[in-house]
């Protein structure tokens, strides 16, 4: 899996993709994650990517052409579609993402990822360049780098090899509608904040006995689709 991202800040994502379970998955090159400064694809000396919008009002709007070269760039050379690539963008107007849209996002190779900023972008992007329209919930953001980084954790983690045990999250997605999430719990047995008040683990999970620990986690999960 390659993640491509389009942006005009690339630095917010250095330390992220630098560190820890993502890190150690480009590492082994089980994924790829490569940031594309859009100012790259501009042609003014001044590496113009934004404007004021038609029609007025307030704020700047992020230019069609170099997204367009950016995105072009990022396909295949003779621009054959690829059933297994995709371009998202990310804004407040997009389908709500969640571990349904992850799994299957999950089985492609490519995914560009073009990150919004300002007060917007040339609708031209998402009618004729993009896939999909993607938000991450109901709420406006000042910019698409953070749901870029939301989705690409979402999506990485479901690829076989990012992390460790993936037979494991592989059973737990396929064997319900959704992803099951359970309360989990480790040591100490019993923790106390203050005299008289004890924390404890759940007796059954403490049991040995595996058909009730499942039946248990069974009752308290939450599938998340």
């Amino acid at each position: 899996m390659k993640f491509d991202i389009i942006t005009i800040f690339p630095e917010i994502f250095d330390f992220y993709f630098k560190h820890s379970i993502l890190k150690k998955a480009q590492e082994k090159g089980v994924i790829k994650i490569k940031v594309h400064n859009l100012r790259d694809f501009t042609e003014d000396k001044h590496k113009k990517v934004d404007d004021k919008p038609f029609g007025g009002g307030r704020g700047m709007i992020l230019k069609l052409e170099p997204i367009f070269k950016a995105v072009s760039s990022l396909r295949n050379p003779k621009q054959i579609p690829n059933p297994k690539s995709r371009v998202i963008l990310f804004t407040p107007r997009g389908k709500k993402f969640n571990q349904k849209m992850a799994s299957q996002f999950a089985k492609l190779e490519q995914l560009i990822l073009i990150c919004g900023r300002y007060e917007g972008i040339d609708e031209r992007v998402a009618k004729y360049l993009c896939d999909e329209q993607i938000s991450i919930g109901d709420y406006v953001l000042m910019g698409g780098e953070l749901p870029a980084l939301v989705f690409i954790e979402t999506v990485a983690r479901l690829i076989k090899g990012v992390i460790g045990k993936s037979e494991l999250l592989e059973e737990r997605i396929t064997k319900e509608k959704g992803f099951r999430e359970y309360p989990q719990y480790t040591r100490p047995e019993v923790f106390e904040p203050k005299k008289g008040v004890q924390w404890k683990v759940p007796k059954v999970l403490l049991s040995g006995n595996h058909k009730k620990i499942e039946e248990w986690r069974k009752k308290h999960s939450k599938i998340i689709e």
